[in-house]
């Protein structure tokens, strides 16, 4: 199938190059091109794109604000947010994932690592940008929400999960593939699968990323700042 993507930058030179590599890309098209965010939101209802490339600070309706009304959309659900940002770790990536984004990218990034950003977003397994090693997510949610105290409303959510959900939940907080989880927990990849699957509709969580989230703002999994 077709990965069917929309562009958000209000830089058109940008958005010229992410379409030439995406649109040069098997299995990948451009569907639209947004210079705000109002601009992309109107363009997801249309196109319902598999992923949106969101620039974090656009005029007028910024990314920020556009991935939260794509997330709050019940008719955009499938669709996948990443955030594309100068500086991979800031306070707006953290909201930007709170607000359901699925992962983020650095504009630095080679064009490989965006064509595999998108590929795993659009497979709803993005463990937010693919050069992020195991461990980055606690080291930008602690950067980004320093002294936070653990979300009353998400713990008691998670009550909701089984033992070994809450397991498997902890696992995907630290950066593991189901594949590694698996193995660490002696189960299969399917088991994991399911457990996550579970554990994401129990939660309300759109995809992989916002569990992380999740994890860290219920106090399950506390940042480390190593």
């Amino acid at each position: 199938m077709t990965i069917r993507v929309l562009l958000a930058d209000d830089q058109a030179l940008l958005r010229s190059a992410f379409r030439v590599l995406v649109d040069s890309e098997p299995g990948m098209e451009v569907v639209g091109e947004a210079s705000d965010g109002a601009e992309a939101v109107r363009l997801a209802r249309e196109h319902v794109p598999d992923v949106v490339l969101m620039d974090i600070r656009m005029p007028g309706t910024d990314g920020l604000a556009a991935t939260r009304q794509i997330g709050a959309d019940p008719a955009l659900a499938r669709v996948r947010v990443v955030i594309l940002t100068t500086f991979e770790v800031d306070d707006y990536v953290v909201q930007a994932l709170r607000a359901g984004a699925s992962g983020f990218l650095g504009k630095g990034s080679e064009p490989e690592e965006l064509l595999t950003a998108i590929r795993v977003a659009a497979a709803g397994d993005a463990l937010l940008s693919p050069a992020a090693t195991k461990g980055l997510i606690a080291r930008f949610l602690a950067q980004g929400d320093t002294g936070a105290v653990p979300d009353p409303a998400r713990a008691e959510r998670l009550a909701a999960l089984t033992g070994r959900e809450r397991e498997v939940l902890v696992q995907v907080a630290g950066g593991h593939s189901n594949d590694e989880i698996a193995e660490r927990l002696a189960v299969s990849p399917l088991t994991v699968k399911t457990h996550v699957n579970r554990a994401m509709a129990k939660l309300g969580a759109r995809d992989r990323a916002q569990l992380v989230v999740i994890a860290y703002e219920s106090g399950l999994v506390r940042p480390r700042r190593d």
